[in-house]
């Protein structure tokens, strides 16, 4: 089993939304997204998806852009990014995700000798006009990491990857609350998304021996990256 990651899908079935907006490189990007994960991942991998994944605004028509990737070959773990609005309890989503798919929300899962886990992240201090609200919700984060990480070690899997939205740190990569807890549990990996337009090779790519990947769709041109 291979396992691969590639974050931010932005998908609109029900109602579209081009992303050209945000430059050319994402005319036609969920033909690209579709055609380029049936050349790349085969039926035994697992396929890691670290947030927005639909711009819908309720769970039935995300349901249909989940479907559509429900169809490719793989497993899927989806956790949940900032624009994914739609994204009901944990006990509801798991309740009407397709079959071959799962999620993950402050805890984890294990497949073979792998546990993943995640949660959202948030922005960090240092970041620009970070608020006082951020300051909330990014101490709320750093609790639910806590959890999720503990609950990839409970599982007794010997290898751990966490999935993150947002980055664990600022684009000065500076040590944050994310990172401690990153270099206290030691995961294998870390993939996080979010970012758009930042070269690969500019993004944080390990973080005191343990390789993180930044997996946003733009940034892999849109086909799925091997992890492990």
């Amino acid at each position: 089993m291979n396992i691969l990651a590639i974050a931010d899908l932005h998908l609109s079935a029900v109602h579209p939304k081009p992303m050209t907006v945000f430059g050319r490189q994402w005319h036609g990007h969920p033909e690209a997204i579709f055609d380029r994960w049936q050349d790349t991942v085969q039926e035994d991998d697992l396929v890691l998806l670290p947030g927005d994944l639909s711009w819908a605004m309720k769970l039935d028509d995300a349901l249909v852009d989940l479907e559509h990737v429900a169809k490719l070959p793989g497993l899927k773990v989806i956790s949940r990014g900032n624009h994914d609005y739609w994204w009901p309890s944990i006990s509801k989503l798991r309740a009407q995700l397709p079959r071959g798919m799962f999620a993950v929300q402050n805890d984890a899962l294990r497949f073979g000798d792998v546990a993943i886990c995640g949660t959202r992240g948030w922005v960090v201090p240092g970041s620009d006009e970070f608020s006082a609200d951020d300051e909330r919700i990014y101490k709320r984060e750093l609790e639910r990491l806590r959890l999720a990480l503990e609950a990839a070690r409970l599982t007794g899997a010997p290898r751990t990857v966490l999935m993150l939205h947002y980055p664990p740190t600022s684009l000065h990569f500076a040590p944050t609350g994310f990172t401690d807890l990153i270099d206290q549990y030691r995961p294998e990996a870390v993939v996080y998304g979010h970012l758009h337009g930042v070269p690969i090779e500019r993004s944080l790519r390990m973080w005191n021996g343990i390789p993180t990947h930044l997996v946003a769709a733009d940034g892999l041109f849109f086909r799925p990256r091997r992890i492990l």
